[in-house]
């Protein structure tokens, strides 16, 4: 019964697998042949693509682009502070649900709520709060709650990116707590008891028990904010639209095609292709130093 069962696995995932190799990876594997090439979008310039392989050129011009950089500078700057902020957020709430004998389920369905918006939905509802709650409105030239330092939000290089990092901590922070649950959820509690009982503080349970257990906690939680800090478009379209000196990489690639004339996919997709070599590498090493750091219950 086992063999037939391993036996129709196989045949079970493929539409899985079939759909994998059509939808990513031969698109995946178009545009790194693409990024070699003079391409606009509905045509290749030399008629086809081999006469439009232009080497390494779109590569030079990805590293010679003063937009890119900044783009580049400005997703570094976002990511430390969101990835940072969010996994703190995320863990105080795990914490504080957890803590707590009642209503637990309903606090923890509220907190989670906010991730099952849409990125441009959360964005322009962020983006009305900026604008006429906390800055000018209708009424008069102050906000409905004119607080100075959350005014023009959106119209500043340094304030949008602690404008986007409030977005998606209320979009994000929630989905993490539950990651965090059920990690604080599988630490015996006889550990707990052990350490109260040798004269332990909260402090030094937390730091000497609930921390290290929580690593393969962390290691999933850094692993996806590190991924959706980086490739951010949808809260950064809504809520700025990259004015401002406000791009991230997402929208800066998103862009090239309307900075260039005629528009330049090429040099577009060159600009994904080393966007997804960094990404990946910082994935992994954070990864690989995360999991060289948790323990065994």
């Amino acid at each position: 019964m086992e063999k037939f069962y391993k036996k129709i696995s196989y045949y079970l995932s493929l539409p899985a697998v079939i759909l994998f190799v059509l939808v990513i990876f031969v698109p995946f594997v178009m545009g790194i042949l693409y990024s070699f090439t003079a391409w606009r979008g509905a045509y290749f310039v030399g008629g086809d693509m081999w006469h439009a392989f232009n080497g390494l050129t779109n590569y030079k011009k990805v590293f010679a682009s003063t937009r890119f950089f900044e783009a580049f500078w400005y997703t570094i700057r976002f990511t430390v502070l969101a990835v940072v902020f969010i996994a703190i957020v995320g863990l105080a709430l795990a914490m504080l649900t957890t803590s707590i004998s009642k209503m637990s389920g309903l606090f923890r369905t509220m907190f989670f709520m906010p991730n099952l918006l849409g990125g441009l939905a959360l964005g322009y509802i962020w983006k009305f709060i900026f604008e006429i709650i906390f800055s000018s409105n209708l009424f008069g030239p102050e906000g409905l709650i004119p607080i100075p330092a959350l005014t023009y939000m959106t119209q500043n290089n340094i304030k949008a990116i602690f404008a986007l990092m409030m977005l998606t901590s209320w979009q994000w922070a929630g989905y993490m707590m539950l990651i965090y649950v059920n990690g604080l959820i599988t630490i015996p509690k006889d550990l707990y008891e052990s350490a109260e009982i040798d004269g332990a503080n909260a402090v030094q349970r937390f730091r000497h028990i609930t921390l290290p257990m929580l690593m393969p906690s962390f290691t999933i939680v850094l692993f996806l904010l590190l991924g959706n800090c980086f490739k951010l478009l949808d809260q950064n379209v809504a809520l700025t639209d990259g004015d401002f000196s406000t791009r991230l990489l997402a929208l800066q690639i998103l862009r090239t095609i309307r900075d260039s004339a005629p528009p330049d996919y090429g040099f577009a997709q060159a600009q994904a292709v080393v966007f997804f070599i960094m990404v990946a590498v910082v994935s992994l090493l954070q990864v690989r130093f995360t999991k060289s750091r948790e323990v065994e219950a």
